[in-house]
């Protein structure tokens, strides 16, 4: 079943207790277990779905913010100096967050970065990684630093931070891809037949979504959009995106998520529940 309102689903891996996830996501074992209605403790298996409480769910965030977790070394100045916000601010949007016991992998709200769907039409989010600047930004979109600068009032080019959000004008906006695609951010070894094979469509159909593609030059972090995949807003009534992760199946799916197999695919057309691929949209259907 779907974890109740103000948890998130969380799957076991190896050496997890209840006892250290009680201490990873600032909650306790009661909770969890009141979260969790017949949890065994003593019995957690690998790969096992569960509902961790103390935690901003997905979507839960207030406007203006957005969900991260937290990475060693985090702390509540070093997230606010990084995001362009305050520690008063990201207090106020995680009520009862101690700022003196982050711990890893904890999921907590930011305020002061673009929340979905808040970036300029025409421009999309991006997180800063390592070794970003304006300038290899506006490379790689095929844009300014000048027009950067202009889609995000304040930005300093010379102190991006790594997980900074900004928004990238001259790549497809949120929603702006042709109805019945949706967007991809190009990877390290993608081509236009890959991703073609992967996600059920032919290379002329990418091409005819995306004027002006250069399939013989894709850059790593280039977005483009992928058609025979459902694109935002696309899912039928009564179910929603899902975007496939390592490990994920069918069936531990439609358990996660307390629907059946037959619905997933119901829910999509021609979807090969054995050649499911990792960044693949799905709808998967709620009860």
């Amino acid at each position: 079943m779907p974890c109740p309102s103000g948890t998130q689903p969380y799957t076991i891996r190896s050496g997890d207790t209840c006892f250290a996830l009680a201490q990873r996501f600032g909650t306790t074992v009661q909770a969890i277990q009141n979260a969790n209605p017949g949890l065994n403790c003593n019995n957690l298996q690998i790969g096992q779905i569960i509902c961790i409480p103390g935690a901003p769910a997905p979507g839960e965030c207030p406007s203006g913010s957005q969900e991260y977790t937290i990475r060693s070394g985090d702390t509540c100045f070093a997230l606010a100096q990084r995001f362009g916000t305050t520690v008063q601010a990201i207090q106020n949007a995680n009520p009862g967050l101690n700022c003196n016991n982050l711990q890893i992998g904890q999921i907590i709200c930011i305020p002061g970065a673009p929340a979905p769907g808040e970036c300029p039409s025409g421009s999309q989010e991006y997180t800063i990684r390592s070794g970003d600047t304006c300038f290899a930004l506006a490379q790689r979109f095929g844009t300014t630093v000048q027009a950067i600068l202009d889609a995000n009032p304040g930005l300093d080019c010379d102190r991006l931070q790594v997980g900074q959000i900004i928004c990238i004008p001259g790549a497809p906006a949120p929603g702006e891809c042709p109805p019945g695609s949706q967007e991809y951010t190009i990877r390290s070894g993608d081509t236009c037949f890959a991703l073609a094979q992967r996600f059920g469509t032919t290379v002329q159909a990418i091409l005819d979504a995306n004027p002006g593609l250069d399939c013989d030059s894709l850059r790593v972090g280039q977005i483009i959009c992928i058609p025979g995949a459902p694109a935002p807003g696309g899912c039928p009534p009564g179910s929603r995106r899902y975007t496939i992760r390592a490990g994920d199946t069918c069936f531990a799916l439609a358990e996660r998520f307390g629907t059946t197999v037959q619905a997933i695919r119901d829910a999509n057309p021609d979807l090969d529940c054995n050649r499911l691929q990792i960044a693949q949209i799905i709808c998967i259907p709620q009860t």
